[in-house]
């Protein structure tokens, strides 16, 4: 049985039929507010049912309970706060209770309805989402930019832009009809913002023995230069899927969310949002939406013991590595040999082979996914703003 939305219903926030003519006309009569990209992302994600359950950004309540006890103000378990800033000069021309427009480029996109308006620390914010104020952190970074003040409320959707992989993208009423039509009770998600390694093909395989089906889940919105373009990751994993996994097991699907290089918290994050997709299950990796060495290896699994009440399984697999004992893919669960026989699989590595034209080595990537990655001048985010 795929899982409940969290917090019991899947919301949905984009209006359709005769009250979308209505509204648009009503928007453009109302106070505008002009939003980045990464904001329509999160409106999208808000209307289309993948923060359920969330119907706006947060208000101050809901803000400081996730930021204190990392759960809403009624007690759901929420752990990475979906916020709307805006600058002191906008706040003297709207008051809560206002209704205003969410713009891009000059269209509306959405109208909200303001409940509360705010201030916060993002110093603060810093310490308990990331453990950090390093402004080298990639979050961090993208916080200390904010501006000072929040406004928090529902919202419903106008319009959205159209993505240039719109045609890869499933919402999560899309993926519980698909999952139904396969018959699929159990379902693991694979979150990632990588190209496929032996080491990722290893633990997807593991939790597939034991599942109906496998949800691949690569991550579209804002990235860190230096990680994989979407259309990258997307291409390297169909070509690894039609080559090395059974046919009908896997469902390949993109999911347009931003990355928060939050560590634990962003883990219990990604378990929400897969929650609503529909998957039972979601396996969590050693390092998980870390970045640089501010999380521990595994300090998510420990994280995921607070929450015996989040509605989704966690598959903890240990990282996997080639070992020439044993000549195959192993985790240190599973090989009694000396470290001296492990080739482990490195993400740097992997990147310089790559950024030098080089085919990576048969233990750490099957050699279409390299040639792959290979076709494309340059496979890696540059200009992340």
């Amino acid at each position: 049985m795929v899982s409940r939305p969290h917090g019991g219903r899947l919301v949905n926030r984009v209006v359709r039929g005769p009250r979308l003519s209505h509204l648009l006309d009503e928007a453009r009569e109302l106070q505008q507010l002009e939003v980045s990209y990464e904001r329509v992302i999160d409106i999208l994600d808000i209307a289309f049912g993948v923060f359920s359950p969330l119907e706006g950004f947060l208000v101050q309540d809901d803000y400081e309970s996730v930021l204190a006890r990392m759960r809403l103000s009624n007690d759901i378990p929420w752990t990475i706060p979906v916020i709307l800033d805006v600058d002191e000069e906008y706040t003297r021309r709207i008051k809560e209770g206002d209704e205003i427009t969410l713009s891009y480029k000059g269209e509306p996109i959405a109208i909200m309805k303001i409940e509360d308006i705010y201030r916060w620390d993002r110093v603060v914010f810093c310490k308990k989402i990331f453990k950090t104020t390093d402004p080298n952190h990639p979050g961090v970074a993208k916080i200390l930019k904010r501006s000072s003040v929040l406004i928090g409320g529902p919202l419903d959707l106008l319009s959205k832009p159209t993505h240039p992989l719109e045609h890869r993208i499933l919402w999560p009423m899309e993926t519980r009809v698909l999952f139904k039509e396969k018959k699929w009770r159990r379902i693991a998600a694979f979150q990632t913002r990588n190209v496929p390694h032996l080491g990722h093909e290893y633990v997807q395989k593991a939790a597939l023995t034991f599942v109906d089906g496998l949800l691949i889940h690569p991550l579209l919105g804002w990235k860190k230069a230096g990680d994989y373009k979407d259309e990258v990751i997307l291409e390297a994993y169909e070509v690894l899927i039609q080559n090395y996994y059974p046919k009908n097991s896997v469902v390949l699907a993109a999911l347009l969310m931003n990355m928060n290089y939050a560590g634990p918290r962003e883990a219990i994050h990604h378990a929400i949002v897969r929650k609503n997709f529909g998957a039972t299950h979601i396996i969590i990796g050693r390092d998980h939406a870390g970045v640089g060495d501010y999380y521990k290896p595994y300090e998510a699994w420990e994280l995921f013991r607070e929450f015996p009440d989040i509605g989704i399984t966690p598959l903890f697999i240990h990282e996997a590595f080639y070992c020439m004992k044993c000549k195959g893919m192993v985790t240190e669960k599973t090989c009694p040999h000396e470290s001296k026989y492990r080739l482990k699989i490195s993400g740097t590595k992997l990147r310089e082979l790559i950024r030098s034209r080089q085919h990576p080595p048969e233990y750490f990537m099957r050699s279409e996914v390299a040639s792959t990655i290979l076709k494309y001048n340059n496979p890696f985010v540059e200009d992340t703003e």
